[in-house]
């Protein structure tokens, strides 16, 4: 009995050692940095485990695309705009399909759903380059045939008169407003995803509870919010790859680089502030 009330003790003082709000985290004591993942596991290719979290990430990026690009169909479609979820309607699909999707899939593959919050965790050393890039092809197809299922129930020129979904940078706007759009969005989406999902933040703060997708897909939210009026928000290459595969016309493709390289840039600059800024990783020395 003793030892159990000992153990009850050391369990309410094991974080005794809080940090005040608005200061950062300066003990090592609650926590042990894991170590980076290496750049290349050939074991994991003869594992069930990988091919069943790159299966988890293609259904899931088929789903998200068949919710969201559905939802776009629909806002498009309709002759008047207040019988339809609208632009605000069109944000909650995307971000709250990456809630249910990160939700229902982190426990399996990551719930990355997007090859630019794969890019990012894997320049965090978080994720194999193996796994990374079997995730990004699986993501891709996924996306394709999401976006070929909602054509499927379109008809092939009710599709290509909606625009298919994909992403174009609007009128009015330069490609590099589209280009700054992209690579901001993205940063928000890959610094809420690291910030969520930081083990070290959840062992200092686990007395205040939280549930990690939520504040993914409530980001997604937001920045779809901001950013459609202006390129459509892509921030994620495999939606915006899917969309114009399956759409595949010439003004679709003109912009469609600026769908990669900004998500790409923005997904580097999340993981180096997180990294580098937020956790002082490569500057941190241990005893």
């Amino acid at each position: 009995m003793e030892g159990k009330e000992e153990d009850v003790k050391l369990g309410a003082n094991k974080f005794s050692e809080r940090q005040p709000i608005g200061t950062s985290a300066q003990t090592d004591k609650d926590y042990k940095e894991p170590p980076p993942a290496p750049l290349f596991e050939p074991g994991e290719l003869s594992s069930w485990s990988f091919y069943r979290a790159g299966i988890a990430e293609f259904i899931a990026t088929f789903l998200f695309l068949y919710i969201s690009v559905l939802t776009v169909m629909g806002v498009v479609k309709s002759p008047t705009k207040c019988g339809t979820v609208g632009i605000q309607g069109i944000a909650w699909a995307f971000g709250g399909m990456i809630f249910a999707l990160v939700y229902c899939t982190a426990g399996i593959s990551g719930g990355h759903i997007n090859p630019a919050v794969t890019f990012g965790l894997l320049l965090a050393r978080k994720l194999s380059l193996t796994r990374a890039l079997f995730y990004m092809v699986m993501q891709c197809l996924g996306a394709i045939c999401g976006a070929g299922v909602v054509k499927g129930f379109q008809g092939k020129h009710q599709y290509t008169a909606l625009g298919g979904g994909a992403n174009v940078v609007a009128h009015g706007y330069t490609k590099g407003d589209g280009l700054g759009a992209e690579i901001v969005g993205t940063f928000v989406l890959v610094y809420t995803v690291f910030s969520a999902t930081d083990a070290k933040r959840s062992a200092r703060d686990s007395h205040v509870p939280i549930l990690a997708p939520l504040p993914i897909g409530f980001a997604v939210f937001l920045v779809h919010l901001a950013t459609i009026p202006i390129t459509g928000t892509g921030i994620n290459p495999a939606r915006s790859l899917g969309a114009a595969i399956i759409y595949n016309k010439d003004h679709a493709w003109d912009d469609h680089w600026i769908f990669w390289v900004g998500p790409f840039i923005g997904a580097a600059l999340a993981a180096l502030y997180h990294q580098i800024v937020i956790r002082a990783m490569p500057f941190k020395s241990r005893s």
